[in-house]
């Protein structure tokens, strides 16, 4: 009788033993690698070097960025704020809005060539799309999902596992993997095909009206919206004065008192599908943001970036030359991108 319990103990422990030694879950993402052919005059990407882009990645990460069941009460996606009609940002909203109609203090920025970014948010918070991706779904305002609950539906739903089995090797579910389907979506979003970007390969030439235009952008704009992103990825600021809803910026997370009002450089890509504009949608139209920068060395902002203490003072013939110019950074045929919905 003893020898049999003994037996039956060490099974037991054998057994215990067995289940500790089983491998994690492995939240890598696996599959068909893709490969995105860029023009000569981009720099080389590198987010997605040691976890590259997949077909079955971003195949699962499209179908979540649309996926409302993300949020508690199932009315918002990540769509619902960064619209493809848009250039991925919102253009029926100053302030990005959220479950029972509550809104953030913050415009939604264009999600495209996120790829070269290293901090992400108008104020830098985050250090990848996956990690803001899953802050947003968190937020009581955005989306005020819960991930143990988002879990259990997306297992529950045979497609998902299907999905999530091509994408990582298992149909196991959880956050970082939702994370990173996200990431593997947003970060395939590239957009390099605009007028400008022919012009640069030699395809097309700028008419008269642009050609002026990109001689004044150069002279005033390249500072900060250095090309071919046209943002320099830093963050700046603008002379914009505080609305009502003051929001600090970048100091918020640094604390430090020269980071105030200061937020990320936007791109000026897709500026025509993209708008309003700034970081909290105040302005509506390009003659608004030639007046603010005309002024902007008289809102006594403090901190303001030293590019432009003497503000930009632009002819009515110089804002329609450089408008011109800025179109040809829009690559219209992005709202009808078969790939992107």
């Amino acid at each position: 009788m003893i020898r049999v319990v003994i037996v039956i103990v060490s099974l037991i422990f054998l057994f215990v033993i067995g289940c500790q030694k089983e491998s994690p879950v492995s939240n890598r993402v696996t599959g068909t690698p893709v490969t995105s052919s860029l023009p000569a005059h981009f720099p080389a990407p590198s987010m997605f070097d040691e976890e590259p882009l997949t077909r079955e990645g971003i195949a699962l990460g499209k179908k979540l960025f649309y996926e409302t069941r993300l949020s508690k009460d199932g009315s918002i996606s990540c769509a619902s704020c960064h619209q493809q009609v848009a250039a991925f940002g919102t253009y029926d909203h100053d302030l990005s809005h959220g479950i029972y109609n509550q809104h953030s203090n913050r415009n939604a920025p264009p999600l495209f060539n996120l790829t070269w970014q290293s901090y992400f948010g108008w104020d830098g918070q985050y250090r990848s799309i996956a990690e803001i991706a899953a802050a947003h779904i968190r937020s009581k305002i955005d989306m005020a999902g819960n991930f143990s609950t988002i879990s259990n539906v997306l297992k529950s739903d045979p497609f998902y596992t299907s999905l999530f089995k091509n994408a990582f090797g298992t149909p196991d579910v959880n956050e970082e993997r939702i994370g990173k389907a996200l990431q593997q979506f947003a970060g395939s979003i590239m957009s390099v095909s605009s007028k400008y970007d022919s012009v640069r390969q030699e395809l097309a030439v700028f008419n008269q009206q642009e050609a002026a235009g990109y001689t004044l952008f150069k002279t005033h704009c390249n500072g900060c919206h250095a090309e071919p992103l046209f943002t320099d990825m830093s963050f700046r600021n603008n002379g914009l004065p505080p609305s009502l809803l003051n929001d600090i910026g970048r100091e918020r997370i640094t604390g430090k008192p020269e980071d105030r009002y200061r937020f990320r450089v936007p791109t000026l890509r897709n500026l025509f599908l993209s708008f309003p504009f700034m970081h909290d949608g105040r302005l509506v139209a390009f003659s608004q943001i030639y007046e603010h920068y005309a002024m902007v060395n008289q809102n006594n902002t403090p901190f303001i970036d030293p590019l432009l203490k003497n503000g930009i003072l632009l002819s009515a013939q110089e804002q329609t030359a450089l408008t011109a110019f800025l179109r040809t950074l829009t690559q219209f045929d992005f709202p009808d991108r078969a790939e992107y919905r």
